[in-house]
């Protein structure tokens, strides 16, 4: 064979395992951004508020708790120590709400929270909301 053609196949192989390998990452790399967090990341940087008891705007009163999940440590022990903005979050956006709107409404609700707490937060920030419990009477 002549020495062009070696060249020729020489490159086209290390074009093609180079292809390769830059699609193994990407997919690679989109698989671990889909799933996420472990859910022991998920424990391990989580906050459990205290049970919030407030007032709708129809005079219904709403008993409800969440856990809010950050991205680290630090973000963790600054929510904890946020407590009191996130109750005040939280009277703040329940006032507007009527029974209606808090039974259809509380993903937007957690939606609201998080991006409030992001808003406050100075070390990481918030990446999940969730409700674990609710009353309403």
């Amino acid at each position: 064979m002549s020495r062009l053609v070696k060249t020729f196949i020489t490159s086209l192989i290390i074009i093609l395992l180079g292809g390769i390998a830059v699609l193994a990452l990407l997919l690679y790399g989109e698989e671990k951004a889909a799933t996420g967090k472990t859910i022991d990341d998920m424990v391990e940087h989580s906050y459990e508020t205290p049970e919030i008891t407030t007032d709708l705007s129809d005079g219904s009163y709403v008993r409800i708790q969440f856990q809010v999940i950050t991205d680290d440590k630090t973000a963790m022990e600054e929510i904890s120590k946020r407590d009191f903005q996130l109750k005040n979050i939280l009277i703040k956006e329940l006032a507007v709400m009527n029974e209606e709107n808090f039974r259809t409404g509380l993903s937007d609700l957690e939606g609201a929270v998080k991006s409030k707490l992001n808003e406050l937060m100075t070390d990481g920030k918030v990446t999940d909301v969730y409700t674990i419990s609710k009353l309403l009477q």
